[in-house]
């Protein structure tokens, strides 16, 4: 069915506050539906404390801007009367005003249905009819983050002036072919009204997505309305997110990765020093209800089922006291994102740990922590973040052989899918052996989705791939093989020496979306 209801228990483990950011057609409380902000609030900031049983916090805004805002249904069509001998009417099944009304009324519901599926928080406006292009100019004096154009009938002049008006807002177009009434728009779209990717990005930034092309069009299906979205819902958050830099931005042989995420993405870097830092961990490590509420954190991690310590427990109280200090940053500054450079050796000394587990115990609250600064691929793990609704993990790639390569890093989440743990083994971290560093093991036969930056130059490549193993070189704690799904040969001609990303699912379509909407060049390795 194009449409269809399922179960939301699934996805309530994801986030804490979908149920109060999806809104009802029929809720006659629109205008006061609470919905989360860009970042947390005050409020919703998750408790100092660190409890493993609490979900994911909800670190991005909904699709959303200044109420009343989020996505717009628009049915367009024309009223068709019958002539003597001629031809009178076009294709199409929504020709009068109570066809109108009926499919009007369908829309809302199958658009109710679409957001009780959604993991991610939207606002659906009520669905205006517009037969005129005065009708459409009044739904562009509301606001809203995307419009839906259910092209039923109507001209092709009527077709534009339903599309956003706004160049940072987007439009997709729905026709029938078999979901309801046949749609005359199912026949008449071309790219006489669509763009074409064809040349590249065209151009487009995050202030301007560039208009309607052929790939924001669906025919009958929810799911394929349901991925545009999510993929819009990412795209909102991630341009402008905030980001805490300890010890300021940098970018992995590409020193200008921070100016770029600046002015391509509009991301806000707050850069913090050491010298404020260094006070606050040692406050920190003086303060004995702290460190005696770190201590029992630790038990309670140490507890988790799969749980295996192998290093000094002493350096895992004190990644709970430096978690602590990272995420009191991340409030005061009111950023869901956290990063920090010369994590190798300035922070050892200061805080007598490694960040390793510290930054993993942060993704695995929800928020977003990586380690290096690499401002080269933090803006596409803020991205996938979004789009994925889980924890990224920032990794070094390896040399592609034989369908494979071998992902490692030091600060891996271990809730990559959302809500469980997986099983680790606390180990130093392996270039000091010393500190905390988790060694998470990730299921075998687990897909997941890898972006690759090549530098700043704005193009990306994306790629699925199946964890075949988890295996213990010499190398950072936490790696896995993995199969390489698509034409893992082509990986040859972008060997970098780079940082990757890399989350749980096949997120490919929603990134390559989202990335072409900003102007990046996006190259899907998965269709070569």
């Amino acid at each position: 069915m194009p449409f269809k209801k399922i179960d939301r228990r699934e996805f309530m483990g994801l986030t804490t506050a979908v149920a109060g950011g999806v809104l009802s057609l029929s809720d006659s409380s629109f205008a006061n539906a609470k919905v989360a902000p860009a970042t947390p609030a005050a409020e919703d900031w998750p408790p100092g404390g660190w409890d493993p049983k609490r979900p994911l916090v909800v670190i991005g805004k909904p699709l959303r801007g200044h109420a009343p805002v989020g996505v717009q249904p628009v049915l367009m069509y024309r009223i068709s009367e019958k002539r003597q001998a001629t031809s009178w009417k076009s294709w199409g099944g929504v020709q009068s005003e109570d066809a109108a009304s009926q499919e009007a009324q369908r829309i809302s519901k199958e658009l109710e249905l679409l957001a009780g599926q959604a993991e991610f928080p939207m606002q659906i406006h009520p669905c205006v009819k517009a037969k005129t292009a005065s009708d459409a100019q009044q739904v562009h004096e509301q606001d809203y983050d995307v419009v839906i154009v259910y092209a039923a009938a109507g001209s092709g002049d009527l077709l534009k002036a339903c599309l956003a008006q706004k160049k940072d807002r987007d439009t997709i177009i729905f026709v029938r072919h078999k979901s309801g009434p046949a749609y005359y728009w199912y026949e008449a779209l071309s790219t006489k009204y669509l763009k074409t990717y064809d040349s590249g990005p065209n151009g487009n930034t995050r202030l301007d997505h560039g208009g309607v092309y052929v790939e924001d069009v669906v025919v009958d299906d929810g799911e394929e309305l349901l991925w545009r979205l999510r993929a819009l819902h990412g795209l909102k958050n991630f341009v402008g997110a905030r980001i805490v830099a300890l010890g300021g931005p940098g970018g992995k042989y590409s020193p200008e990765a921070p100016q770029v995420a600046r002015e391509r993405y509009g991301i806000e870097i707050v850069e913090v020093g050491y010298d404020d830092a260094t006070q606050r961990i040692e406050d920190a490590r003086k303060n004995s209800d702290l460190v005696a509420r770190a201590r029992k954190w630790m038990d309670q991690y140490l507890a988790l089922p799969g749980t295996t310590l192998m290093t000094d427990r002493e350096y895992v109280t004190n990644a709970f006291l430096l978690y602590r200090v990272f995420k009191d940053l991340m409030q005061e500054h009111n950023a869901p994102a956290f990063t920090i450079r010369d994590c190798m050796t300035k922070i050892l000394p200061i805080a007598q740990t490694t960040p390793c587990l510290a930054l993993s115990l942060l993704n695995d609250e929800g928020l977003m922590a990586f380690c290096e600064s690499d401002f080269v691929v933090i803006p596409a793990g803020i991205l996938l973040r979004h789009i994925s609704g889980k924890p990224v993990f920032l990794h070094n790639s390896t040399f592609p052989h034989q369908g494979v390569c071998t992902c490692a890093h030091c600060s891996a989440p271990r809730r990559m899918n959302g809500k469980h743990y997986e099983p680790v083994k606390v180990m130093t971290h392996y270039e000091s052996e010393y500190g905390a560093a988790p060694k998470v093991e990730l299921p075998e036969g687990r897909q997941v989705t890898f972006i690759d930056p090549e530098y700043s130059t704005g193009r990306w490549l994306g790629f699925t791939g199946v964890v075949k193993s988890n295996p213990s070189y010499e190398m950072c704690r936490t790696q896995h093989d993995v199969e390489i799904e698509g034409d893992w040969r082509k990986l040859l001609n972008e060997v970098r020496d780079s940082h990757w990303m890399v989350a749980y699912g096949d997120c490919l379509k929603e990134a390559g979306y989202a990335a072409r909407k900003l102007g990046v060049e996006w190259v899907d390795l998965s269709e070569t």
